[in-house]
């Protein structure tokens, strides 16, 4: 048995739905059978030491280990998580693992130090006064809200003042969007729409935290910080947030009650960090945005995957599906069921369900589509119009949003480009699902050649790198230009990568002169394009960000 981490949970997780604080431990099965009631033991003796109130307990067994979570009052967290590690520390004595024995007293007063330093009796007074004027509290180590958007207020976590006008706040509509691919689009397409609508809309995404085209800050905003900083900007009226696996994973979901829930898809993609293994795991941890929505909002799945179909049975919440084939039979049985659906029937996206078929936009009307060979967009297409009816938006505003929104809105996801007669194709696409839909759209698109311009990460498998460059010359490639990706290589010595790419293209046929190594996505997209004549086709598979890719682009005139 191996510690690995101890942290707080501050909002609905994988472990429970509560708040807490979590010890990850590296062992066999066996070892956690051991462990648990060990370790329930240690924590309850230190919690009834302390006089705290009882616990609930919880764990999440996982590969190569085991979650073990019980729950503590928001302000005790840090001191939560200090009773965990020294629980672990007493556990492991108890078990063998370790031959240090802790001090139970010695521990003890250290922890009744650092919970007199944490306690916030005015914190636990508002989060009690709000939950009986029913309204929706938001807090964080710095800050404390009540209301969401224009309806709320803000004041530091030790500033809490005496008097409230309850009357005075209320909730904002809220989406929330994770999966593994599409998220970012879907995202964009959601706020297009709210847009369209008339509202105010507040975004926290992998980009940044933005209010309409106000960008507040540019970073990875897809964690619960996120979430809380854009529901207390007080312009906004609707807020879509981005919820990535890192932040459930890490401290849980940062909002207890949403209007609806997406889940894009579960496909592989950061694998292998202790929790994340594998797809059941992945799952999991996206599945927590279920929690902001079974009472009373609605989740909206993919009906194209099994492990999404597979997991909604014991979901007893409202579901709502979307798919790229209205004969989809779980679409069927769903709406045969009295259920909602929306999907493409034919080159129709329509809401089905209650009321028959309603038709809300063609296919190849959406301009990010590329005309309707953009399949994947027009799953996200879809999923953003699940998303925004079951936030109250008319199906006649999202089809016009979904019909106006532009590729310049949708950055670094399925852009093209005209540039001297040729086309440039640009996106971030970096697992195996993204690039398969990539490539299936890419073949779909007119062209007298086709060039590939990608780079792969080191910690993917010899495997799975060998697949993508099988894929990717399934699609009829007449040119590869490889970017060796100094920064990426995550363990490999340099030019692995290549050779791999380059040993499978040349089994398949290719030859040498079809194959180009560069070692920047720049020079690479510089050699493609020297390369390239009218007609052609040049894919950019932007690992390393687009930015740089487009702006070279408008540099040189690219439309």
């Amino acid at each position: 048995m191996e510690f690995v981490d101890a942290r707080r949970l501050t909002g609905p997780n994988a472990v429970f739905d509560g708040i807490g604080s979590v010890l990850d431990v590296s062992c066999t099965p066996d070892e956690a059978d051991r462990l648990i009631p060990v370790w329930a033991d240690n924590v309850g003796r230190m919690l009834e030491a302390l006089d705290w109130p009882s616990a609930e307990f919880a764990s999440r067994r996982l590969d190569g280990g085991i979650s073990l979570a019980f729950s503590a009052p928001i302000d005790q967290l840090y001191a939560a998580s200090e009773i965990n590690e020294w629980a672990w520390a007493a556990s492991a004595f108890e078990l063998g693992a370790s031959s240090d024995e802790p001090d139970f007293d010695e521990a003890l007063d250290a922890l009744r130090k650092s919970a007199a330093e944490e306690a916030n009796v005015e914190l636990m007074w508002l989060i009690d006064e709000a939950a009986t004027h029913g309204k929706t509290l938001l807090w964080d180590d710095d800050e404390v809200s009540v209301g969401l958007g224009k309806h709320s207020a803000t004041w530091p976590v030790r500033e809490i003042p005496d008097d409230f006008d309850w009357d005075g706040f209320a909730d904002v509509p809220i989406g929330i969007v994770t999966g593994t691919n599409g998220k970012t689009t879907s995202v964009r397409f959601a706020k297009h729409i709210l847009r369209e609508a008339g509202y105010n809309v507040g975004v926290s995404s992998t980009d940044w935290i933005a209010v309409n085209e106000r960008i507040i800050d540019r970073d990875d905003w897809s964690g619960p910080g996120g979430a809380r900083a854009v529901l207390r900007e007080r312009d906004v009226d609707a807020a879509i947030l981005e919820t990535a696996r890192g932040g459930l994973l890490r401290r849980g979901l940062g909002v207890e009650r949403a209007d609806a829930a997406l889940i894009t898809n579960i496909s592989e993609d950061h694998l292998g960090d202790f929790g994340s293994r594998n797809l059941d795991e992945l799952l999991g941890i996206k599945w927590v945005v279920s929690h902001a929505v079974r009472g009373s909002g609605k989740l909206v799945l993919n009906a194209e995957d099994h492990r999404l179909v597979a997991r909604s049975r014991d979901y007893d919440g409202d579901l709502v599906w979307f798919s790229l084939d209205a004969g989809n039979e779980v679409v069927r049985e769903h709406v045969a069921g009295g259920g909602t659906a929306f999907a493409l029937e034919d080159r129709d996206l329509v809401r089905m369900g209650p009321g028959g078929r309603e038709h809300i936009c063609r296919d190849d009307e959406m301009p990010i589509t590329l005309g309707g060979a953009a399949r994947h967009n027009v799953a996200n297409a879809l999923a953003a119009a699940a998303l925004t009816h079951c936030m109250g938006v008319a199906l006649e505003v999202i089809g016009a949003g979904l019909t106006t929104m532009q590729q310049d809105e949708n950055p670094g996801r399925c852009n093209l480009y005209t540039l001297d007669g040729c086309q440039v194709l640009i996106d971030f696409a970096h697992n195996p699902a993204a690039m398969s839909a990539l490539f299936d759209m890419a073949s779909a698109v007119p062209a007298k050649r086709r060039a590939l311009c990608f780079g792969q990460a080191g910690d993917r498998t010899d495997e799975l790198i060998r697949e993508l460059a099988r894929d990717a010359w399934a699609i009829g490639l007449d040119g590869v230009f490889v970017s060796e990706l100094t920064k990426y290589h995550r363990g490999r010595e340099h030019g692995d990568v290549f050779r791999i790419i380059r040993d499978e293209l040349l089994r398949l046929g290719a030859s040498d002169t079809q194959i180009v190594h560069n070692e920047e996505e720049l020079e690479t997209l510089e050699a493609a394009l020297d390369w390239a004549q009218p007609g052609d086709l040049v894919i950019m598979l932007a690992l390393g960000g687009a930015k740089p890719v487009q702006a070279r682009l408008s540099e040189l005139g690219a439309e």
